[in-house]
């Protein structure tokens, strides 16, 4: 398993491999070039080699940022992304990293909004602006409501459960 750790240079923060590693265990092909770039400046033995090679490559992952080639997140960063992208279905891409934080397993939230969809069942806008629609003819006992607290987990099969206080929890699929 790779283990992210943060690299600052010249108050840049890169998101890269931790710097105890060799090059080999590093999988330079999950970093960018030019992040495996300045990593190999350690390799200097001479302080003056050592230090042009980090400013030379510092510079370029500056420009690189600057013209959008390279974008720097932290894992902080990550989880919110991940807790955005809760439920909706994306091709299986390796740009929210691996082993970066946990997996979103639930999230909790407030209803915004309530209205219906266009098969009559429930239709939840979350404070987030996420919606999510009601996949399943579970009947509410009592008509949700905006501000009401709400918990959507993961279930079986790639589905997901609404959950809210006092009431049996239904099916719900990410519409947006």
């Amino acid at each position: 398993m790779r283990i992210a750790a943060i690299l600052s240079v010249a108050g840049l923060t890169v998101l890269a491999a931790p710097a105890d590693l060799s090059a080999a265990e590093r999988k330079p092909d999950k970093l960018p070039v030019v992040v495996d770039r300045l990593l190999q400046c350690r390799g200097h033995s001479a302080a003056e080699q050592r230090l042009a090679c980090f400013d030379q490559e510092a510079t370029t992952i500056a420009n690189a940022i600057a013209r959008r080639d390279l974008v720097v997140v932290d894992s902080g960063q990550l989880v919110s992304a991940r807790r955005t992208l809760f439920g909706l279905t994306l091709p299986r891409i390796d740009i929210l990293g691996d082993g970066i934080g946990d997996e979103v397993k639930q999230i909790e939230s407030t209803i915004r909004a309530v209205g219906l969809n266009r098969e009559g069942s429930a239709l939840f806008t979350l404070a987030d602006g996420s919606r999510w629609s009601q996949t399943d003819s579970t009947v509410f006992d009592i008509t949700p409501r905006p501000g009401e607290k709400v918990t959507i987990r993961r279930a079986a099969l790639g589905s997901f459960i609404l959950i809210l206080a006092g009431q049996a929890p239904v099916k719900v699929k990410r519409t947006l």
